[in-house]
């Protein structure tokens, strides 16, 4: 077990230079022969990538509050090819490649061009994603963090909509921005410091100025990459464009990356500064709730309204994080896991009808439930997951954050729970809304009279999603098991440190 960590995060790379071997056996002549053998691989390889992370779930210690699978090298100057998890981030490993075999099932038939790229895309991402989540380097962190962009760009740009470059521009110019202030900042703290080694920054205390600085610096980037109001504005683009495996894996991975980054290294390293901004974090968390719930009601496409939704959900996960409170952050980290399955599910639901009639407009539907019954009731289950429905795995996140944060030792807790609650009503309007407007009603559309329901791929796809969201909801301690020592440590050391 002692290079499982590498093993996990670069086995997607043994499956590039498989396809690449297909490819280059099949030769220019044999391409749609090359592409489907190419799916096969790319299966095959996250399945077996799963399979590890599986593995070192089952050989991790709950009970430990340090890093363990730890692998470290010195790779040059002060910097270290250094990994580790913890019970934190050893779960977002395990998100990572659970969402990746199904994004593969999910591009099975829908992407016609250059299957053989966009299947490498998807691969490298994965890398590049379980990289971010294992590194215990900060200039480590950084190179996976970053590289991520590009091939989430190409997946965007390439595959995507009509308008996929304005949105993949978009979102790799605003993203990359935000991560340049954070760059600054880990130059400046490795000069201090003397160590880049992420373990170490998080015992070593920055005077209050400078946490200031870092905090913001690393504020920008993470912010943006939630995202959270207001730098939201590319996500909507972003996912209406990309292709659905790309909006399963935005939704379901990429945006986890920035909460992460708070847990990681804003409230360890600079807690002080982490506790001065708390009522700046409330107050864009309570506004996000509640302006994008608000915005999604407005929405015609389905896409932009779950992306929508998606920001509102992220805003629960910030103010969870910075409640100070073991019940916020453990509801942050639920809330992440869950929106991880259910917006990738609620995305793929969408992807369904599209590949069908090729629009996600959400006039152009209705009276559904009569021609797909089982489509229904899986878009009804996470619907509800969605809303936040006791016995899915949507309400545990959402009621542990609200309660944490009613219990902040911050004074604008009281107010800021008070005004996320609105947007659990909001939530259940925009969305059941949605759901009666393309379910119910009469079959008015001619172009509707001959439309399937789910075929075997499709339920293949949705089973472990529904296992999933429902085995989280009956029983949380399957995540706080391995979440209750790291969350505990971590808010004991960021109170002790503030003196609270």
């Amino acid at each position: 077990m002692s290079h499982i960590l590498s093993l996990t995060t670069f086995a997607p790379i043994i499956g590039v230079l498989a396809i690449l071997l297909v490819r280059l056996v099949a030769g220019r002549n044999g391409e749609e022969a090359a592409g489907r053998a190419s799916l096969w691989v790319a299966l095959a390889t996250t399945l077996a990538t799963f399979a590890l992370s599986v593995l070192m779930l089952a050989n991790f210690d709950a009970r430990a509050t340090g890093f363990q699978f730890t692998e470290d090298m010195p790779w040059f100057s002060v910097i270290h090819y250094a990994m580790g998890v913890d019970g934190i981030s050893v779960l977002f490993v395990l998100l990572t490649t659970f969402l990746m075999p199904i994004c593969i099932l999910a591009s099975w038939s829908s992407i016609k061009t250059r299957l053989v790229e966009y299947l490498i895309a998807f691969l490298v991402l994965e890398t590049l994603m379980i990289g971010v989540f294992t590194s215990l380097d900060l200039v480590l962190f950084y190179v996976f963090f970053e590289f991520g962009l590009i091939p989430m760009f190409l997946i965007i740009g390439v595959w995507g909509g009509k308008n996929r470059v304005y949105a993949a521009y978009k979102f790799f110019l605003y993203t990359l921005l935000g991560s340049v202030l954070m760059l600054a900042a880990i130059l400046a703290m490795s000069m201090i410091a003397h160590t880049t080694s992420i373990p170490a920054l998080m015992q070593f205390h920055f005077a209050p100025e400078l946490q200031i600085i870092f905090f913001l610096a690393f504020f920008a980037s993470f912010a943006v990459k939630m995202p959270m109001w207001p730098v939201h504005t590319w996500l909507p683009d972003a996912h209406v464009e990309a292709p659905t495996a790309g909006s399963v894996i935005l939704a379901g991975v990429l945006l986890k990356m920035g909460g992460y980054g708070f847990l990681r290294f804003s409230l360890p390293m600079f807690p002080q500064a982490a506790t001065y901004f708390t009522p700046m974090i409330f107050a864009l968390s309570a506004i996000a709730i509640v302006y994008t719930s608000l915005v999604a009601f407005r929405q015609t496409d389905m896409k932009k309204l779950i992306a929508y939704s998606s920001v509102a959900h992220m805003g629960f996960v910030t103010m969870g994080i910075f409640s100070g409170t073991l019940q916020g952050v453990q509801g942050a980290v639920f809330q992440m896991l869950s929106h991880g399955v259910i917006s990738g599910a609620l995305f793929l639901c969408v992807g369904v009808i599209y590949d069908r009639m090729h629009t996600r407009e959400i006039a152009f539907y209705g009276g559904l439930a009569d021609k797909m019954p089982w489509y229904a009731a899986t878009f009804l289950l996470f619907t509800m997951g969605n809303v936040g429905l006791p016995g899915t795995s949507g309400f545990v996140g959402e009621i542990l954050t609200m309660t944490g944060v009613y219990g902040s030792p911050s004074t604008a807790g009281t107010w800021t729970a008070f005004v996320s609650a609105s947007g659990v009503i909001l939530s259940a309007v925009y969305a059941l809304t949605l759901y009666k407007r393309v379910m119910y009603g009469n079959l008015t559309n001619p172009k509707l009279a001959d439309i399937l329901d789910l075929d075997t791929r499709e339920v293949a796809i949705f089973a472990p999603l529904i296992v999933s969201a429902l085995a989280l909801g009956v029983y949380p301690h399957l995540v706080f098991s391995f979440t209750d020592a790291s969350v505990a440590s971590l808010v004991t050391v960021w109170r002790s440190a503030v003196g609270g």
